[in-house]
């Protein structure tokens, strides 16, 4: 059997696999992947912008396990549990989370040198501290306004841990805590995503609990892209699809609710034109959650295979490979995850990710105990007067 601490492992140090795996072919698409590299499946690859000058990657690293900002924030919002030993909402979002990513200095692997994460961060992840330092706003709006993405639920899997089997509270308190930083689909994949993880940690659950738990709990957009998507992976896995036709089947869908596409690069001739990418809606969602369930889904749980088909199909393929990593790690624990790769991982980022883990596991079982204590307390009150 899968012990508590070994999923807790799974997690942290699946954050990590998925989001360097993804990293060095992040924003290139499906075909371009094919052209430059045929298929990702080692830690040790070249990044495709290695050869760039310094300022088109802005002094930047990547390849041979290097993470970024996802694996960054997931250990930031880590220490803010550690510290308050306790569950969190929007206002520690405004407070000890934005002390995290502006204030305390940690190793930067992209960087190869310490420094604020916040100086690594991409915008919608720095509108945080704007708004919550700067603007000083109510901490339960300051998601409003922002730009619609996965930079929420990229580092929101903790949520999940502390709420472990409970998939529910983790999708209530995901939702909480990350409307400090995002809204509509972009705060609705947080929340269904810590919901996978906490469904993950039950015993014996299969991929299919897990994507209808995913299904019950999502809303509008986000609801209807994991429907079409795992519905389609299910097929495709039945007929053994090629990969070409897994990926234009998984893209055309997606393309309903998530209208960029290929076209994630920011350029000057992009200025001014109206469009409904990253803009609030209620018949959207984010690419990358329904992206990663149907990568599960077609691949039955299979923990490499499905992260290699994931960071593969292009485009923001560091944040979907964390998203297949921390929900496969979850349902396996870390036996899953070559030693190999923990190993590069631990050298190339200068991260103990036992010692993250294992502190952590110790964090989400006190405020879990406390969460059983509470209800052990209501279930005899009702006994004892209903």
């Amino acid at each position: 059997m899968t012990s508590f601490q070994e999923r807790v492992r799974g997690v942290v140090i699946s954050t990590a696999l998925g989001d360097a795996l993804g990293a060095t072919i992040e924003k290139l698409s499906y075909e371009q992947i094919k052209e430059q590299y045929k298929r990702v499946e080692s830690l040790k690859t070249k990044w495709y912008k290695a050869d760039a000058s310094v300022d088109v990657n802005l002094g930047r690293q990547r390849g041979n396990g290097i993470v970024t900002d996802d694996t960054l924030m997931t250990f930031a919002l880590i220490n803010v549990y550690n510290k308050e030993l306790r569950h969190l909402d929007a206002y520690d979002l405004g407070n000890q989370f934005v002390k995290e990513i502006a204030y305390n200095k940690t190793y930067i692997p992209e960087f190869g040198r310490e420094a604020m994460i916040i100086d690594r961060l991409f915008y919608p992840e720095k509108y945080i501290f704007m708004r919550h330092v700067l603007a000083n706003c109510e901490p339960r709006e300051g998601g409003l306004g922002n730009m619609v993405n996965c930079g929420a639920a990229m580092y929101i899997a903790p949520i999940g841990i502390v709420n472990a089997g409970n998939p529910k509270a983790a999708y209530d308190e995901a939702i909480l805590f990350a409307m400090g930083h995002q809204c509509s689909y972009g705060l609705e994949a947080a929340g269904v995503l810590a919901a996978c993880v906490a469904k993950a940690f039950e015993k014996g659950v299969s991929v299919d609990d897990i994507v209808e738990t995913a299904i019950h709990l999502a809303k509008d957009g986000t609801k209807m892209a994991i429907i079409e998507l795992t519905e389609a992976a299910r097929r495709l896995r039945g007929e053994k699809a090629e990969m070409d036709h897994v990926i234009h089947t998984f893209q055309t869908i997606m393309s309903k609710y998530s209208p960029m596409g290929d076209d994630v690069h920011r350029k000057v001739e992009k200025v001014g034109i109206p469009s409904n990418h990253y803009t609030p809606s209620r018949l959207f969602s984010i690419e990358e959650l329904p992206m990663a369930l149907a990568f599960i889904v077609l691949n039955d749980g299979t923990y490499y295979p499905a992260i290699y088909d994931g960071i593969n199909s292009g485009r923001d393929t560091d944040s979907i490979g964390v998203m297949i990593g921390v929900i496969l790690g979850a349902l396996h624990g870390e036996k899953i995850v070559k030693k190999e790769d923990i190993e590069l991982l631990q050298e190339t980022n200068k991260i103990d990710l036992y010692e993250i883990s294992d502190r952590f596991c110790e964090t989400a079982k006190k405020i879990i105990r406390e969460d059983l204590t509470i209800q052990e307390k209501r279930m005899n009150y009702f006994k004892e007067n209903c």
